[in-house]
Formats: structure tokens, sequence, C-alpha cells
């Protein structure tokens, strides 16, 4: 996978995830990438944060894109800008692009997104770490007829703060303020579960997909926030003359120390249980565990974790040694995590609606 000189790498964002999560995965991949371009609108973040790692800095997109030493663009901006900076950096000819999740807000952007993809011939990742995670693909290699049979599939997530674990992996200039919400507020119950679906359980929904191709009818049965950040949600998807299938997503992130993040995908007679590490310590693969009647298969943990798989497959990309997802796919996932956020929030909304008309009454 190799190539005489590094290839180049610019990011646009110089947050937490960069500083925390991208920098530490690439000084491992120094022999293939290196870092040459940081931009952020804060110009003192953008200093510093190049200055960790010898590139230059800029608080101009134009700056970065138009960069000759700048091979593949990573994009860590807020998600609002995700579509523009895709579309920008495929026109700058660069030969990769990754987009931090998610990569569009609407089914109309990621169609904008795919034909300029099309058009220029950039391949674009989406930044969904685990289905680059060596231990997925293992199960991914091994699990047989599962996605076929499956009744149950479940992802399980329970962490700190994201600031815990960033501060433990280096030292963050400048955060997020937080504020105090209003949790008596449906608006904010609203944007909280749309944000978890969207920002966190989006990383499990295309391991979800692989078991439900087919969520045109996709059901929510039960929509419920967590404080101070989290949610339950239960959905039904059912397909043609092979029964529903029930989705259990859970998440909390509250001050609870030990950290969990599984996903499970289940049958009558086979089991698949995948667990990840925390993303932001670099603690290594995710383990795979396959189990068919009483024998159990594990699979991991490997050399690196989802996130380094995903710049590995960049520098593939960018070297035309391996094949792009389909923009089908990325299409699909993103529809996949919309419908269930819309659905999601439309049922939140509707129960609080009830209650209140039931105090009344």
């Amino acid at each position: 996978m190799g190539s005489p000189d590094p290839l180049g790498v610019g990011i646009l964002g110089a947050g937490p995830v960069t500083q925390a999560i991208h920098l530490p995965s690439l000084a491992r991949l120094r022999n293939i990438l290196e870092v040459r371009h940081i931009m952020d609108v804060d110009s003192a973040v953008a200093e510093s944060v190049a200055a960790r790692v010898g590139a230059k800095h800029s608080t101009s997109i134009d700056a970065l894109l138009g960069d000759p030493d700048v091979d593949i663009v990573a994009i860590c901006s807020p998600h609002q800008f995700h579509a523009d900076q895709v579309i920008a950096a495929c026109r700058a000819g660069k030969k990769a692009v990754l987009c931090e999740k998610p990569f569009a807000m609407s089914g109309e952007e990621a169609a904008r997104i795919s034909a300029v993809s099309a058009e220029t011939g950039v391949p674009i990742i989406v930044g969904a770490m685990h289905t680059f995670d060596p231990g997925w693909l293992a199960a991914e290699a091994n699990w047989g007829d599962l996605p076929e049979n499956v009744h149950t599939i479940r992802s399980s997530i329970v962490l700190p703060p994201n600031a815990r674990f960033e501060d433990f992996a280096t030292e963050i200039i400048t955060r997020p303020a937080s504020g105090n919400p209003d949790y008596s507020d449906i608006e904010v119950i609203k944007n909280f579960l749309r944000g978890g679906i969207m920002g966190l359980a989006i990383h499990d929904l295309p391991l979800v997909r692989r078991f439900t191709p087919d969520f045109e009818d996709l059901e929510v049965l039960q929509a419920r926030h967590v404080r101070p950040f989290g949610y339950v949600i239960s959905l039904r998807s059912g397909r043609p003359g092979a029964g529903d299938r029930i989705i259990e997503l859970r998440a909390a992130m509250n001050k609870t120390w030990k950290p969990e993040w599984v996903f499970e995908a289940i049958s009558d007679d086979a089991a698949l249980r995948v667990d990840f590490t925390p993303s932001y310590v670099q603690a290594g693969s995710a383990v795979a565990t396959i189990t068919r009647g009483t024998t159990s298969t594990i699979y991991g943990p490997f050399e690196h974790n989802g996130y380094e798989g995903e710049w590995r497959e960049l520098a593939q990309l960018a070297l035309g040694t391996k094949q792009p997802p389909s923009a089908e796919s990325l299409i699909n996932d993103l529809t996949f995590a919309i419908a269930i956020a819309d659905a999601t929030v439309d049922l939140a909304a509707a129960e609080h609606a009830n209650s209140h008309a039931g105090a009344r009454s």
C-alpha cells in the first residue's frame, strides 16, 4: 500500500476530534500519510494544532483546498457545512475525501454530493469508524447466513462525557461551551434525540443496515430521551417474507466510569456480539464473538481500530489500489439515519402532546 512519499493530508476543522483522534491515528501512519495543512476559523487553534505536527495552518478553506501539498482532505467541521465542503474538495481535484458523520443532513444534499463525486471521480468515505474496524470486518467475513435470519439487533452505548476521554488523549485547545438545557421543552428533547441519532447512533446505523437492507417500513415503537444525553429507541423493521426485525438503540453518556459499546445481532440459532473500544483513547480494535449453538468463535483484538482503518482505506483510495464504497450505499446509510431521526422526534412530540393533554383534562 506504500508510496515513495507519504500522501499529504489537510484537515478542515481543528476541534477535539481532530486533536484527540485523527492526529494520533495519523501519527501511527507516517510512512503513508503526512499532515500538511490544518485549517480552523480560530487562527490561534489552527496555529497551535498545526504546530504539533509541523503543518501549515490557515483560517481559509480556499487556502487548504488550493494547497498542492494536500492530497486527501478530512472534513471535521460542524455538520451544517459538510455538504458544501465535500463538494468543494471534490471540485478542487483532491485524491480522496473523508467527511465526518453525517456527511449530509438531507437526501437532497447527499444526492448532490454523489453527483459531484461521480462527475469528478473523487472517492468519498464517511467517518462512521466502526465499519472500518478489523473486528467488525472479521465478523462480516464469518457470520454466514446471520443477516438473513436475524430477528433482534441491538446497539448499546455507555460512555462518560467526551471531554473525559479527550483530556486523556491530548491537551484540548477550546471546546464548545455547554449550557443548561430546559428538559421540559419538547423542542430541547427533540433536538437531543435527533442529535443523539445523527451524532452517536449513526456510528452503528450502517452496521444495523447490514441486517435491515429494506427499511421502507420502519416503525418506531418507543422513543425516550435519557438525561443528560442519551436515548432509548425501539424500532420494528419488516421485510416481505422474512418476518419482523426488532432494533434496539440505547445510549447513556454520564459519569459512569466503565465504558461499554456493544453491537449485537441475534437469530434463533446464532448470535453476533461486537465489543468496540472507546474512541478517544486509541484502545485497539473491536473484538467480535460469533456463537452458534454452544460454540463461540472470537475474532480479535487486532492491531488497529476503526479510525486508523478509515485512514488506511483513504490512502488506498487515493492511490487507486482499492474501489470506493458505492454512492448508493452511502446515501442509503444516511437516509436510514434520517428516517429513524424523523420518526423518533415525531413519536416523542406526539407522546409529549398526549401527556400534556391528559394533564389538562
